[in-house]
């Protein structure tokens, strides 16, 4: 099926993609062509690159048996025509290398006659002098009497979960844009996500090379529209310009964007059952009806689900990163406050806005957030209203464990048994104490403003007025006028919980004055926390770090409210007794870095299935902002100790 934009077509049981469009290389074929007319059109392709003098039998078959193995694009079907390149000269192809092709059913060879001296006869030759342009891997050619085609060809897989928005593909225009796939498997209600090679990344040694990545959708990229989950947006909002820095960024380093995902509207911490505009994402754990909490849901459970993806990028608020990870069993960070730009996506809150990435190996993800967080892409004090952001790359590792009391045990006795294990372990290989305390106590009672003697109340509220203003400014406002002023007066058709929120906004917190109030005071809050909670010391980027479950103490949340009320289950929105607020709280207010950690799953019951199914269990590791490496270094140990382990896709993580 061929449309303007490409060609999509079925090897086996798999579809492909090819833009059409733009080709990724045009090269025009030589005198001493012996091609036949009936050959010209499309056409499935191998190319490889020599960097050999003689191209042997046994160097094909190692390479294509390496592209077999190491590649979910690349088949057998890419094998009727192989093209062959080399950074070489004179490169020579031997009688056993024709002899394998011919056994293998190449019907077409070409030679780049720039690398190879003697082209056979029954070979055609390419005049191609750049072959840098053109990696190796499976693609497309477009053949006509003169010239060759090569045309970036993706596979095609089903969204199953229905976890994303859209795939997405660069367009190849020059120009750094994207386009959206329009392809959809109807038999799932599904979009289709077009997946390139990672072949053609072997050679790039840029740190993110071949990186399949998925994107929240309030990150403007270059030709897509960015809708933040509404459809009201989408309708009075342009296509986006240009990409926001921070996406710029992951391109720049090699990774290749697949699609972007479904996301709480605007950023909000909706239940799943509150979704109006899109259909909640399905959670590939347990039952298949779990929650994916909010407001990434679609970055957790997509890395939950599917090998063919490796991160998605997600912002973190509330606990709109943290979350996710912990209830689709996948590693998860919200960074130190200031820790990357969020130029050009759609806000909650300009001075709580985190962006974080989830992962399913924890050495891989470590790395990723190393490449991605430079010092060019930190945040301005001015935006942060903290001071500027240092984060060093040490083993310098905190040397006690902060266990707060109110938050544990949990729930359940044998998630709390994986967790005390997990902890134990990691005292152990960092030869670390563990110190009891009471954290909501301690921050209740604490004079944290000097100047005015605000108390925790204070503190919360002021937390209200950071995440209401800023979207009022660049969300609220306009859309409410732009609608009215489109529609006769009318009201956005939104999501219910925004719906009462914006119709019942209290002006107390809703003004510049209160939002630079509360800027101030949480930056006395932080100044309060890095002096008597967790402090920096001559040996330690963070004395001390705490130790908390933001999941749901080892018992289930669906994506449905009836499942989630009773003994052995639980809303999303429920925190211990006696803590003054969720752990998952913490680090918003005082500006910390927190990830989550997938530790193992406990059994439960499901009224879903109706049959034993498992949840994941995770604890979270929080340190003083500005020690995210060194956190992401003591995962790094932790992982080479097998105290934690990569996750599995599918019902189970482990």
């Amino acid at each position: 099926m061929t449309s303007e934009s490409g060609l999509s077509y079925e090897i086996g049981h798999a579809t492909y993609f090819a833009n059409s469009k733009y080709p990724r290389k045009n090269v025009e074929l030589g005198a001493n062509t012996h091609m036949k007319t009936d050959n010209s059109g499309f056409t499935p392709i191998t190319v490889i690159v020599a960097n050999e003098s003689q191209v042997t039998a046994k160097f094909l078959d190692t390479t294509i048996a390496n592209y077999l193995s190491g590649d979910d694009v690349f088949s057998t079907g890419f094998l009727s025509s192989i093209y062959i390149t080399s950074p070489r000269s004179k490169v020579t192809i031997n009688r056993t290398a024709l002899e394998y092709m011919n056994q293998t059913g190449v019907s077409q060879l070409y030679l780049d006659s720039t690398a190879f001296k003697d082209i056979p006869d029954h070979a055609i030759s390419v005049h191609s002098k750049v072959y840098q342009g053109l990696a190796p891997g499976p693609y497309t050619a477009l053949i006509s009497a003169k010239t060759v085609s090569f045309l970036d060809t993706y596979r095609l897989y089903g969204d199953t979960y229905r976890n994303f928005i859209t795939g997405i593909y660069p367009s190849n225009d020059g120009t750094g844009s994207f386009v959206t796939l329009p392809s959809m498997n109807p038999r799932v209600w599904a979009p289709m996500i077009p997946v390139p090679s990672r072949i053609y990344s072997w050679n790039d040694s840029r740190p993110l090379a071949g990186r399949r990545v998925a994107v929240k959708d309030i990150f403007d990229m270059k030709g897509l529209q960015t809708s933040g989950g509404s459809q009201a947006w989408i309708q009075i909002t342009p296509i986006s310009n240009s990409t926001a820095p921070a996406i710029k960024r992951l391109i720049d380093l090699g990774a290749v964007l697949v699609g972007k995902y479904k996301l709480a509207q605007f950023g909000s911490g909706a239940n799943p059952w509150d979704w109006t505009d899109e259909q909640y994402p399905f959670n590939p754990r347990g039952d298949g009806y779990l929650t994916c909490s909010g407001s990434s849901s679609g970055g957790g459970c997509s890395v939950a689900a599917y090998d063919w993806l490796d991160n998605a990028i997600g912002t973190d608020t509330g606990s709109s990163m943290r979350r996710p990870a912990a209830v689709s069993g996948t590693f998860g960070n919200r960074p130190s406050q200031g820790m990357m730009t969020l130029d050009r996506a759609i806000p909650v809150s300009w001075g709580q806005d985190t962006v974080g990435v989830f992962g399913r190996d924890p050495k891989e993800w470590g790395k990723f957030v190393k490449a991605w967080c430079i010092p060019d892409l930190y945040q301005n004090s001015s935006i942060t209203g903290l001071p500027p952001l240092s984060v060093p790359d040490t083993l310098a590792f905190p040397r006690r464990i902060l266990y707060p009391d109110e938050y544990f045990p949990m729930k359940n006795p044998s998630a709390q048994t994986i967790f005390q294990s997990a902890l134990t372990r990691m005292a152990d290989l960092f030869n670390m104490s563990t110190h009891h305390f009471n954290f909501s106590n301690t921050v209740k009672s604490a004079s944290i403003f000097s100047d005015t003697k605000a108390n925790w109340a204070r503190l919360a509220n002021d937390t209200v007025s950071l995440n209401v203003w800023p979207q009022y400014v660049a969300v609220t406002r306009p859309l409410l006028s732009t609608w009215a002023e489109r529609d006769d007066g009318r009201f956005p058709p939104v999501d219910g919980q925004l719906r009462a929120q914006w119709t019942q906004m209290d002006s107390s917190f809703n003004s510049q004055k209160a939002y630079d109030r509360a800027l101030s005071s949480r930056a006395k809050a932080v100044e309060w926390f890095e002096r008597h909670i967790l402090y920096q010391t001559n040996k330690s980027c963070s004395e001390s770090l705490i130790v908390c479950d933001e999941n749901t103490g080892g018992i289930p949340s669906f994506r449905e409210h009836d499942p989630s009320i009773g003994p052995n289950a639980t809303l999303l929105s429920k925190y211990p007794e006696g803590a003054t607020i969720p752990c998952y709280e913490i680090c918003p207010l005082f500006g910390c870095a927190d990830v989550t950690i997938p530790i193992g799953q406990v059994p439960y019951l499901s009224p879903i299935s109706m049959v034993v199914e498992q949840w994941p269990v995770s604890f979270n590791l929080i340190v003083r902002r500005g020690c995210d490496f060194v956190l992401l270094n003591m995962v790094e140990k932790m992982a080479e100790a097998g105290i934690i382990k990569s996750v599995k896709t599918g019902r189970t993580a482990f």
